[in-house]
């Protein structure tokens, strides 16, 4: 079997993810292809699109995102993620099981003896008007009648696992601030969300293989679990095994992919890139050895914004008052320097709008 070591796995991360060099698919398009983006913080889908996109214009995605053709939801790992309109109507109910046990597994103690089909019932008559809502008016209809349950557990039970919600702009739109206003994805999208597949089946399970390969294979079914949140896809994998094409890691770990997926050559150069806080292309594996030395790892869960210098996370970013400061990680050449601050200038101009372009490279750390 085909040995992959990490930068035949990068090259092929890089590509798959639009980041060895920029496309000009729609963006509509590139959400999709992407599988979504990763977005609890509002801002940072549109830096990510930015890094991956030719001309990418901000105002494309506020106006998908006013038009409902894509959704901020919470969906893989209960997270909030930025995905198309088709993608979540087809994925939700796949993920219902996972949503709920990822709240109760922060507040088993406090939902212990509710009754979650009823509180479900609830909430859907509550939502079924189509009004947006925060999580505090929510909690405020449904609480009474359930002495001892706290808001937060409530609240977070019901938006992120009991009724499928979109987050109303104008959360997520560029440069603009907006508090969270939940809204069910029925009443949103004007569609109801698939049902589950009956006797078992389970399409969207293969489809989520696929189309996780595509976007960030090769890579290991554990990588697809850390990915999605869920347990049991060994099933759905297994269904399209014969699809698949296997390779295995300088770990030995078996690593499946789509056969017609790009493999680019492990030398292809890779040009500097600036990735937003959470980006899928670190949090999207479980073994993230491909792109970020175990040592900086923890910088993606802590949600730092970081700089891809030959293709791997090399240093950290921040911007204060539309100035890009880099602080890097190890040393860098002068010529990866200086393509980081080219990089960084265009960044700046991007995130003020045309208005500075300015942006400070720190020295490397001794």
């Amino acid at each position: 079997m085909t040995v992959l070591d990490d930068r035949a796995l990068n090259r092929a991360m890089l590509a798959r993810q639009l980041l060895l060099e920029r496309t000009g698919p729609p963006v509509v398009d590139a959400v999709a292809h992407l599988c979504g983006l990763q977005a609890q913080e509002p801002q940072e889908p549109f830096v990510g699109l930015w890094s991956r996109l030719t001309a990418f214009d901000p105002a494309v995605l506020s106006d998908l995102l006013t038009r409902r053709s894509v959704v901020r939801t919470h969906l893989m790992r209960r997270t909030v993620h930025l995905v198309t309109a088709d993608d979540v109507l087809a994925w939700r109910s796949r993920h219902d099981a996972m949503l709920r046990q990822k709240v109760l597994g922060v507040y088993r103690d406090e939902l212990k003896g509710v009754d979650l089909e009823e509180l479900a019932a609830d909430a859907r008559d509550l939502m079924s008007d189509g009004e947006p809502r925060t999580a505090a008016e929510i909690v405020r209809e449904l609480a009474p009648g359930r002495p001892g349950l706290g808001p937060r557990p409530l609240g977070e039970m019901v938006v992120a696992a009991l009724v499928p919600m979109a987050q109303a702009p104008p959360r997520g739109l560029w440069r603009t601030k907006g508090g969270v206003r939940n809204v069910a994805l029925s009443s949103w999208l004007g569609r109801p969300v698939d049902p589950p597949a009956p006797d078992g089946a389970d399409p969207v399970g293969r489809m989520l293989v696929r189309r996780y390969l595509a976007a960030h294979g090769p890579a290991a079914t554990a990588d697809l679990r850390a990915w999605s949140g869920l347990a049991g896809l060994p099933g759905a994998v297994a269904a399209v095994r014969d699809e698949l094409v296997s390779f295995r890691d300088e770990r030995g770990r078996e690593l499946l992919d789509l056969p017609d997926a790009p493999l680019p050559d492990p030398d292809t150069p890779a040009p500097v890139r600036f990735l937003p806080a959470f980006d899928n292309a670190i949090l999207g594996y479980q073994d993230r050895s491909r792109i970020i030395d175990d040592a900086h790892r923890g910088l993606s869960v802590a949600g730092e914004r970081v700089v891809l210098v030959d293709g791997r996370v090399a240093a950290t970013w921040t911007v204060v008052d539309d100035v890009v400061t880099v602080e890097p990680l190890r040393t860098l050449s002068r010529a990866d320097r200086a393509a980081v601050a080219d990089q960084g200038s265009e960044l700046a101009s991007f995130l003020s709008d045309g208005g500075g372009d300015r942006v400070r490279v720190a020295a490397s750390p001794r």
